[in-house]
C-alpha cells in the first residue's frame, strides 16, 4: 500500500503525503515511525528511490525526502496485484455480500 500511495502523490510523495494518501485512500492511520520503516525496507529491496528538496523558509529550512517508485517496485505491485486477482477469481459474490 506505501508503493500505492507513493505513486498517487506523484511529485509530492514526502512522508505526510505518504500519510494522508494511507488515510485517504485506504482508510488506514500510520504513524510516521511505522511509515519511516517501511520506507526503509522498501528501499533495501530496491523497490524505491528517495531525493532530498532544499529547506524552505515555510518549512523552517528543514529539508524532506521526496520518494519515488522504481521499475523494480512497478514489477512487485504487478505481481501483487495479479496474485490478488488470482486468488479472488470466482469469488466475486462472495466478497459482495461478505460471509454469514
Amino acid at each position: 500500500m506505501v508503493l500505492l500511495a507513493i505513486l498517487q502523490a506523484g511529485k509530492e510523495a514526502y512522508a505526510v503525503r505518504i500519510l494522508e494518501e494511507l488515510d485517504r485512500r485506504a482508510g488506514r492511520r500510520t504513524d510516521r515511525g511505522a511509515l519511516y520503516k517501511t520506507l526503509d525496507r522498501l528501499e533495501a529491496k530496491g523497490f524505491l528511490d528517495w531525493t532530498v528538496e532544499p529547506g524552505t523558509p515555510a518549512r523552517g529550512g528543514h529539508r524532506r525526502r521526496v520518494f519515488s517508485v522504481r521499475a523494480e517496485g512497478l514489477e512487485a505491485l504487478r505481481v501483487s496485484r495479479d496474485a490478488l486477482n488470482n486468488l479472488s477469481r470466482g469469488l466475486g459474490s462472495i466478497l459482495a455480500r461478505g460471509t454469514k
